[in-house]
């Protein structure tokens, strides 16, 4: 099987020079273990998939810290959740940077049995399935030449721009597995993904009796994806108490399933009480949930604009880990219903994305920009509209520009 190159290896080197503990946490399947195992043989390789080796580690945690090699990769760490504190403990009495790379499928951040258990030891560096740019072999700096106000107006032959190419990466995701598949085995492992991932790791992170309802929930989510959350009527849907929605939806943001895009709004405390938007992670599995096919890219506009939103998020937010991990995302909505599908924030400053699936755009369709910008006053830094025609132009405004959605994988 082809190896991707990934764009977070620098930052891997770079965390294991000044750091005891790194920990790479996404999705399972997305590439974390391959990645570490690039470290081989100067680091040891260690599974909790291996059931011999998660046994010594659940019942004996302190005898299995004490038992480590001086260098190790310890493989779904989140399997074992107890051995964190025995791992501090081994680390405490050698603070050596890169004696341990940790790799979970579970979002550690969200799990309350970590609590400070390796706080101040360890980085966290979160690895995505393959961003567009990633399997074009692209440098994947779109997000960086937007920061630094780089991208500029240009013109290309309409011959260049490819919507049937748009709805195939769109389609395709970026599971490794699943994107060196023709489409209908792609489906068939995306069904095959979710299905393990409710039967076994939902049961690793959370005592959850009824999966098959877990299943169902991401189903409807990903007939949703890019819609505000609307926890109320998931429950109605799915014959659920709202308390019950809420724990898995919890699971499944751990699991990496789901992404709860928070609301900007100029006063940090409004923000509490407005309303997230809820993406699917992976573009590829949603669309394999939702029904759509590449060739729906016209017929089906509707539907596929809010999967390509989600994909468009998903590529920017994954660019952030080599770009800026420091950056943070949001989504705009107002009382009058301007919207901005993606904000970033760094500190005050404010930048921020629409993604449209037409060909074409106009001024109108800045409009959600120009009431961010408003809102932003001089914390504004500039805005683009992503769509699916050839061109870079102007929109409106010196600082804002419309780009095509392309250029995520070009760039």
């Amino acid at each position: 099987m082809p190896v991707f190159p990934r764009r977070l290896t620098p930052a891997l080197h770079t965390a294991l020079r000044d750091t005891p503990v790194v920990c790479l946490l996404g999705p399972r399947q997305c590439g974390k273990t391959t990645l570490a195992r690039t470290l081989e043989p100067d680091y040891t390789y260690l599974s909790f998939d291996d059931a011999a080796t998660l046994a010594f580690a659940q019942t004996d945690p302190a005898g299995f810290a004490a038992a480590l090699p001086p260098r190790a990769i310890i493989d779904e760490i989140q399997r074992a959740p107890s051995l964190l504190r025995a791992l501090k403990l081994v680390v405490d009495n050698n603070r050596r940077p890169g004696r341990l790379v940790l790799t979970g499928s579970a979002n550690l951040l969200l799990l309350p049995t970590l609590g400070d258990s390796l706080a101040g030891r360890m980085e966290i560096l979160q690895l995505h399935p393959l961003t567009a740019g990633e399997q074009a072999l692209a440098p994947g700096n779109f997000l960086a030449h937007l920061l630094a106000g780089k991208l500029k107006p240009a013109l290309a032959s309409a011959a260049n721009a490819s919507g049937a190419e748009l709805a195939r990466r769109v389609v395709a995701g970026g599971f490794p597995e699943a994107v060196l598949r023709p489409p209908v085995r792609a489906r068939a492992w995306h069904r095959a993904y979710l299905r393990t991932l409710i039967e076994r790791d939902v049961q690793d992170i959370a005592r959850v009796r009824d999966t098959a309802a877990v299943s169902r929930l991401v189903e409807l989510l990903a007939l949703r994806t890019a819609g505000l959350l609307n926890i109320a009527s998931l429950g109605n849907e799915l014959d659920l108490r709202r308390e019950t929605v809420e724990h898995y939806l919890a699971v499944c943001e751990r699991l990496f399933l789901i992404r709860r895009l928070p609301p900007w709004h100029r006063n940090e405390a409004k923000r509490l009480v407005k309303t997230p938007k809820a993406h699917l992670l992976d573009s590829g599995l949603a669309a394999t949930l939702a029904g759509l096919h590449a060739s729906d890219w016209t017929t089906r506009r509707e539907r596929f604009g809010h999967l390509l939103e989600s994909f468009a998020v998903q590529q920017l937010i994954a660019q952030a880990g080599w770009t800026d991990p420091d950056l943070r995302f949001w989504h705009y909505r107002d009382k009058d219903q301007f919207e901005v599908d993606l904000v970033i924030t760094r500190g005050r400053q404010t930048w921020g994305v629409e993604i449209k699936a037409s060909a074409t755009a106009t001024p109108a369709d800045g409009q959600g920009l120009l009431r961010l910008a408003a809102q932003c006053g001089k914390d504004w830094q500039g805005g683009v509209l992503l769509h699916a025609g050839p061109n870079a132009f102007p929109l409106g405004s010196a600082r804002h520009l419309a780009v095509p959605l392309a250029w995520l994988w070009e760039r």
